[in-house]
């Protein structure tokens, strides 16, 4: 079944996408699977991690919110759900974009950005943190589950496209401007992902904004492009609709729009690049998975406004500034007295890294409830 698979993915696929059949394989040897993929491998693997559970309890925007708001989990889901349409619709990868988008955030802290950022400014002395690195920490040595070798052995691909994943950041700034890739090659299906994870955050934090109270609809009409076209278009189609069912539609109709500017962009893209190989991709140095100008110039406004009038909200600030202060205060109690750490991770330290390491690998996998509760035994 395997082969077969391989089969149509060279049958299928575009010249320039990822084929599993042609994967440069994985760190440790094992032998292949009779009916499964690299790739398809690597999504089971990964979705049946501990890290990946630990998503369902770690903040997206909100610290300790609604059950209806979106949590790194959902957050994970709807990027795989739009990675996978976009590499569809490019005759791209799915596996392969699936795999990155599944494990894109393992290694994000509790407390959102906020706690990463706080966590990289205790790290500085010892090489920082950054939630990219972080996942790709954890696929390759901190998810044991193998006695053959350390972490998950995932492909070369999947492992690659984890480093190589860069989005503009949703809490730390409003530069928004897609990035481009800093190292010479990235594949189009980890930037399909990179795409899919600005769209997916951009429109469920408008949802989330919305659901929350924290955003107004006058606001978004008066300051936000895409979402005056977005409630015209809705509007136009449909006739008294209540809040919720416009504002659904809304957010519906923004992931296609976004979805089919980045199709057409991209294809175009591609074609005018002359690349007819994978090969050939490797000495491109600039993004083929793209928006539009016009469309780019809009989601600069969204995620200015975003910045400016949901993340910056006192109520939000004041969570951040919380998980901060609990992220803070268990990394200066774990690195002070070791003790304090469960056994298994006391046995890590004073070998080949630094005991802060081991310190941060603990603290950024914890969830929130658990770090507020690790906490709280120590402090309270």
């Amino acid at each position: 079944m395997r082969h077969r698979f391989e089969a149509l993915e060279i049958e299928l696929l575009s010249p320039l996408a990822v084929k599993a059949a042609h994967s440069k394989g994985r760190q440790y040897h094992e032998p292949l699977s009779s009916n499964r993929t690299f790739f398809q491998r690597d999504r089971d693997r990964i979705v049946h991690a501990k890290a990946f559970r630990r998503l369902k309890q770690k903040t997206q925007v909100f610290v300790s919110a609604s059950d209806h708001y979106r949590a790194r989990l959902t957050h994970t889901l709807e990027v795989a759900q739009i990675s996978r349409h976009l590499a569809r619709l490019l005759r791209l990868n799915e596996d392969l974009c699936e795999c990155i988008a599944l494990a894109h955030d393992l290694g994000h802290t509790p407390f959102g950005h906020s706690g990463e950022r706080e966590l990289n400014r205790l790290m500085a002395d010892y090489g920082g943190f950054e939630h990219n690195l972080q996942s790709r920490r954890i696929v390759d040595v901190l998810e044991n589950k193998y006695p053959g070798f350390p972490g998950l052995n995932l492909s070369f691909e999947v492992r690659e496209g984890l480093i190589k994943h860069r989005t503009s950041d949703s809490l730390d700034s409003d530069k928004t401007d897609q990035i481009e890739p800093k190292l010479p090659f990235i594949s189009l299906e980890a930037q399909v992902c990179n795409l899919a994870d600005e769209i997916a955050y951009n429109s469920h934090d408008l949802d989330d904004g919305l659901s929350s109270g924290l955003i107004s609809p006058s606001e978004l009409e008066t300051n936000v492009t895409v979402w005056r076209e977005a409630r015209g278009a809705v509007s136009s189609q449909y006739q008294a609709l209540s809040d919720h069912e416009l504002y659904h539609l809304i957010h519906s109709f923004l992931i296609s729009a976004f979805i089919d500017d980045a199709l057409l962009t991209t294809t175009t893209a591609i074609e005018a690049s002359g690349l007819t190989s994978l090969d050939a991709l490797q000495s491109h140095q600039r993004s083929l998975v793209r928006y539009s100008p016009e469309l780019s110039r809009k989601n600069r406004e969204l995620r200015q406004f975003l910045f400016k009038r949901f993340y910056q909200h006192h109520s939000v600030y004041r969570a951040n500034i919380k998980g901060q202060r609990i992220i803070r205060g268990l990394f200066e109690a774990f690195l002070s007295d070791p003790k304090l750490l469960p056994e298994s991770y006391q046995r890590k330290l004073g070998k080949t890294e630094p005991n802060a390491r081991v310190v941060s690998d603990y603290i950024a996998g914890m969830t929130d409830d658990y770090a507020l509760q690790e906490y709280h035994t120590i402090y309270i």
